[in-house]
């Protein structure tokens, strides 16, 4: 399971690849606008080839209003001793991610001098550490505790961090970069073990709430840790805004250090307990 998870990310992962440099290049080469206008219409293609896939037939499910069905996700995320840690350690590191990408381009052209295509090649170093994440992942998880594995992303993000904190000494693009490609390579071992895990102790029927829950959480994050980069931004000095994000990273890694997800040895032991 953890090595299909991989290949599903590795996709994922050369689209944030490829797309941070090459829009880096666009605004550079074209202007924002010029770029605005074919992002839209790279989204407009995108709904089209979503509207090209064809589901097969299955049974109609019973209805039951939204509100029903969410409660039953949240409470099974809410009771499950790996389940609960997953989503309190996925707000808290989207909250920092976000905090991040907040101060990061104004902190990167007005401190470190980066140009608009440097900039997109250092944030195309996080699809970089994707890629190669998704490509070791099956083998890092069948060589450690599978507990192990699933805490090496919230501990790559704060050495990622503290890298990028390092910047405000070493104001270099090739230690911002680092920062970025260690940030891509930590958590999408994270995504992979965690998503494995969630699918292996929930019950079909539950799946799609649990998913859904999961989901809301982790985005419903982002705009609150948007907010809190824009306030730690105009308030503290860069370095107070870095270790603003080194902190909750921290945080993120210590929720899911405290867990029991850390003694978990094989999928096969997360599985018996399950059932």
């Amino acid at each position: 399971m953890a090595k299909a998870n991989g290949r599903l990310e590795l996709a994922r992962s050369m689209a944030f690849a490829g797309g941070p440099a090459l829009a880096g290049a666009l605004i550079a080469w074209m202007g924002a606008s010029t770029s605005f206008v074919l992002s839209f219409m790279l989204s407009l293609a995108a709904v089209g080839f979503l509207n090209q896939i064809k589901e097969p037939a299955r049974q109609a499910a019973p209805d039951r209003h939204p509100w029903l069905e969410l409660k039953d996700g949240a409470h099974f995320v809410w009771t499950h001793e790996f389940l609960r840690p997953i989503l309190f350690t996925s707000v808290a590191w989207n909250i920092s991610w976000f905090v991040l990408q907040a101060i990061y381009v104004p902190y990167a052209i007005r401190t470190l001098g980066m140009s608009s295509s440097a900039v997109g090649l250092t944030l195309a170093c996080y699809g970089a550490g994707m890629i190669f994440g998704s490509l070791l992942a099956s083998k890092i998880v069948a060589r450690m505790a599978f507990g192990n594995a699933i805490l090496l992303g919230p501990f790559f993000s704060v050495l990622a961090a503290a890298v990028m904190a390092a910047t405000h000494f070493w104001p270099a693009s090739a230690v911002a970069g680092l920062s970025y490609f260690l940030f891509g390579f930590g958590p999408i071992i994270w995504t992979i073990t965690s998503t494995t895990l969630r699918q292996s102790v929930t019950p079909n029927t539950l799946m799609g709430r649990v998913t859904a829950i999961n989901i809301v959480a982790g985005t419903g994050a982002r705009p609150i840790g948007a907010l809190l980069g824009g306030l730690v931004g105009e308030t503290f000095s860069d370095l107070a805004s870095l270790l603003v994000v080194v902190a909750g990273f921290s945080v993120q890694a210590i929720i899911i250090s405290l867990s029991r997800v850390r003694s978990l040895q094989s999928l096969s032991e997360l599985q018996e307990r399950s059932n």
